[in-house]
Parts: C-alpha cells; sequence; structure tokens
C-alpha cells in the first residue's frame, strides 16, 4: 500500500490572505492616523492646563500649582459667562435646525426637476459658497451690508426703509449670523440628500403613480420616509457641534458693540487665552465645550437608537 505524494505547497491561512491583502489600504490609512494622533489626541494632554494655575514661564512639564475646580469657577463667576452660553446655544441650534430644513427643502425641490443640466447647474451654484472661506466672506458681507453704501441697504432705501446697521446692531447681528451661515452651508448638505434620494428605489414612484398618488404625496410618503435614517445620522452628528457657533464667521464679522448678544464661547476663549494670555480659564472652558459635547452625541444616538431603531454601527 503506497501513501499519496505530499504536496509542495502548504495554503496559507485565510487571516494572512486578507491581511496580505488589505495591507496597501491600511498603509494608504497610516499618514491620516498620523495626523490625527499630533493634532488632535496628542493636544488632550493640554487638558491639566485646566486644572492649574499655568505659568507659560516653567513649562508645560515644569512645576506647576494645581488648583483643582478654581479655573472652572472663576468662569462662571464671571458677569458675561451665561450671556455667552445663551449666545452660542441660540445661534447654534438656529443654525442646525434651519440648516437642515433649508437642505431638505432644496433637495425635494431638485429632486422634481427632470432637466439633468439644469437641475446640475443648481446644485453648483448653491454648493459653491461651501468652499469660501469666511476670511472671505466677511469682505463681502462687510460690503453688501454697509448701511451707508452697502447693496442691501441701498435697496431698503429704494423701498422707502430706512438703512439697517446688520453687524452693528445687538439684535440684527446674531440674525444675519444665522442667515449667512446657512447661505453658506445648506448646500453641502444638499448633496448628501441628493445622494440618499438617488439610492431610493424609483419602482415605488410607480407603484404609487399607479395608486393614484401626486407628486406632493409622493415626496412627502416616500422621498421624505426614505430620507429619514439620514436626517437622524445628520442630526445626531450635528449636536456634538451644539457649542460651536463658527468661530471663524464671528471672529472675522464682530466687533465691540455687538459683543452682548454676538459674543459666543469660542470667542471668549480667544480672548481669554491669546488676548489676555489666561490659559487656564481658557482651558477650562475648552474641556466644558467637549465635555458637553460628547453628553449630547451620546443621549442623542441613545434617543435615536430607543425611538427611530437606528443605529450606526
Amino acid at each position: 500500500m503506497t501513501r499519496a505524494p505530499k504536496t509542495a505547497s502548504v495554503r496559507a491561512r485565510p487571516g494572512a490572505v486578507t491581511l496580505r491583502r488589505t495591507l496597501p489600504l491600511h498603509i494608504m490609512l497610516l499618514p491620516g492616523v498620523l495626523l490625527l494622533f499630533i493634532f488632535s489626541y496628542l493636544p488632550m494632554g493640554g487638558i491639566v492646563i485646566a486644572f492649574q494655575r499655568f505659568k507659560p514661564a516653567l513649562g508645560f512639564f515644569g512645576k506647576q500649582r494645581w488648583v483643582g475646580l478654581e479655573n472652572f469657577a472663576f468662569v462662571l463667576s464671571l458677569p458675561n459667562t451665561l450671556g455667552v452660553l445663551r449666545n452660542t446655544l441660540v445661534m447654534a441650534a438656529s443654525k442646525i435646525a434651519l440648516t437642515t430644513f433649508a437642505s431638505i427643502t432644496v433637495s425635494l425641490l431638485l429632486n422634481e426637476i427632470r432637466r439633468r443640466s439644469f437641475k446640475r447647474a443648481v446644485q453648483t451654484i448653491i454648493y459653491f459658497p461651501h468652499f469660501l472661506s469666511w476670511v472671505i466672506l466677511s469682505g463681502v458681507f462687510v460690503d453688501l451690508l454697509s448701511p451707508s453704501a452697502g447693496l442691501v441697504n441701498r435697496a431698503l432705501a429704494a423701498l422707502g426703509i430706512k438703512p439697517v446697521f446688520f453687524l452693528g446692531d445687538q439684535n440684527w447681528f446674531p440674525v444675519t449670523m444665522i442667515l449667512t451661515d446657512v447661505w453658506k452651508g445648506f448646500g453641502f448638505g444638499t448633496v448628501i440628500y441628493m445622494s440618499a434620494i438617488s439610492s431610493i428605489d424609483q419602482a415605488l414612484y410607480e407603484a404609487a403613480a399607479i395608486d393614484g398618488a401626486g407628486r406632493g404625496q409622493q415626496a412627502f410618503h416616500i422621498t421624505l420616509a426614505n430620507l429619514r435614517q439620514t436626517i437622524i445620522l445628520l442630526t445626531v452628528l450635528n449636536l456634538g457641534n451644539i457649542l460651536n457657533a463658527g468661530f471663524d464667521q464671528i471672529y472675522n464679522l464682530y466687533n465691540a458693540s455687538v459683543f452682548e448678544t454676538g459674543d459666543i464661547l469660542d470667542t471668549l476663549v480667544y480672548r481669554m487665552g491669546i488676548g489676555s494670555a489666561q490659559y487656564s480659564p481658557a482651558t477650562a472652558v475648552g474641556l466644558f465645550k467637549s465635555v458637553v459635547s460628547v453628553i449630547l452625541i451620546g443621549s442623542a444616538y441613545y434617543i435615536a437608537y430607543k425611538r427611530f431603531d437606528y443605529t450606526i454601527f
């Protein structure tokens, strides 16, 4: 009785084969992971400054004096802290709500356009402001909204309405910040919602049309229903920015006359940390923002899971 000859080669394990195939993809991810670690995770070591009376002359690893929660108490004792927090929440929440509403509405309207060339042109026009920096747009809006020579106030004067100092009036400044931010950002949301709409099965619309459903009914019962998961996902992610009312926008457009209604947490941190060299209180405010953002994201995700049976993973 003869034995069968042994095969010369041995099959590789499935795990080794998978690793060999995906190794180039992991190497491509390495630069992004390193940048994320260097600029996002490594600076988290600076959180300890919030619990110290930090003196730059002693260095980060020097013998700093630990003060516990004294910096947090100092920030809360400032007379304008609650007002700044209110301004931040109002502007951030309004921006998120109005941007979401505008993105969904425009997406539904664009979905009804049958001429592709016109639809693409409109998408390009509304998406273009997303790529512009607030440094550039601030100069544009300062000229447009000028109370003396601005195009907007000239139009109001032609209608017999008194000029409005949009960037210098405490009542008008928050409204101006909200509307200009929505104008700049809703195009990006429109692209996301249009992508989700394009994946909807067209057979659903055909069946609804056979049953006698009009375009409005189809948009409400089919398009909006299929957008629910996308809306929930973007809302959950946006809630993490509820305390980020847009530093680059506010900083480039505000002035001392609108501090009462236009000052937000980020601009307060900038003035305390960079302007007044109060590094410890500024870090305490930043840590507070991060903790609240994590709590809001976790709460929103929990509500989405319990009420809408939505899961990211």
